[in-house]
């Protein structure tokens, strides 16, 4: 069967890699695994778990999957990922998955979002993107996946490992989903001091304060005046938020 290059799918070959992936994302109880084609790592996924939900949105390698399973405990559900419901899900569980490229961040916010949260997420993604989560420089996304879990890189993954092969690297990211350490209040500032995001947060927040004001808390909290969105953590905007309010 093709791989279908309108969903980003390109399957990684190289079992030593794919196992690796299975084994950090645990063993024992239920893995949720997140568009598994072809089945390579539903195959590693499936010696280390109980159990396998996979969600696959094309209908026709869903229908496949369970054949090359027989006698497996794989339940396959024909369905998008982002329109599932993780709350219907009642026993704990973690995550794993190679996703495509084109929808990382909707995949990663719902995760992240849900009530019923995984213990643990295994995802393969683009290197660049996972390098930028976990980077000092911040982002939109960055914040949010850093408010919202404990995060850490695992192994790269050539683009040559895949067939077809992508245009670029992948890499693991690990979440371990926690409770959120800032509200929705603060991302509401976090989005619109990135609205402009090489501008300097001062001039992005103008319309909030005086901008006296806005340098005044800026010194008070000790974020340099001439600091752009990226440069800003966690407690910054929080600090910023409290003082702004």
């Amino acid at each position: 069967m093709k791989n279908n290059k309108s969903l980003g799918q390109h399957w990684l070959k190289n079992r030593a890699i794919l196992d690796e992936i299975a084994e950090l994302s645990g063993e024992g109880g239920l893995c949720v695994e997140i568009g598994p084609g072809l089945g390579t790592l539903t195959a590693s996924l499936l010696r280390r778990f109980d159990k396998v939900l996979a969600i696959e949105f094309d209908a026709k390698l869903a229908e496949n999957l369970p054949k090359s399973f027989p006698g497996k405990n794989l339940e396959v559900v024909n369905v998008d990922f982002l329109k599932y419901d993780l709350d219907s899900i009642e026993a704990p569980y973690v995550i794993a998955g190679n996703i495509p490229y084109y929808i990382t961040s909707p995949i990663i916010e719902k995760i992240l979002k849900t009530k019923n949260l995984p213990k643990r997420v295994v995802l393969l993604m683009q290197k660049e993107v996972a390098e930028r989560i976990v980077s000092e420089k911040e982002s939109v996304l960055s914040l949010m996946v850093k408010n919202r879990a404990e995060v850490e890189l695992g192994p790269v993954v050539l683009r040559d490992e895949f067939t077809p092969p992508p245009k670029v690297d992948s890499q693991v990211l690990i979440m371990e989903p926690k409770a959120p350490e800032v509200g929705d209040d603060v991302f509401k500032l976090i989005k619109m001091g990135f609205s402009s995001p090489r501008k300097k947060v001062a001039h992005n927040i103008a319309t909030l304060k005086s901008k006296s004001e806005i340098l005044e808390i800026f010194e008070k909290v000790g974020i340099n005046a001439d600091a752009r969105p990226a440069d800003l953590n966690l407690e910054d905007w929080q600090n910023l938020f409290n003082e702004l309010k």
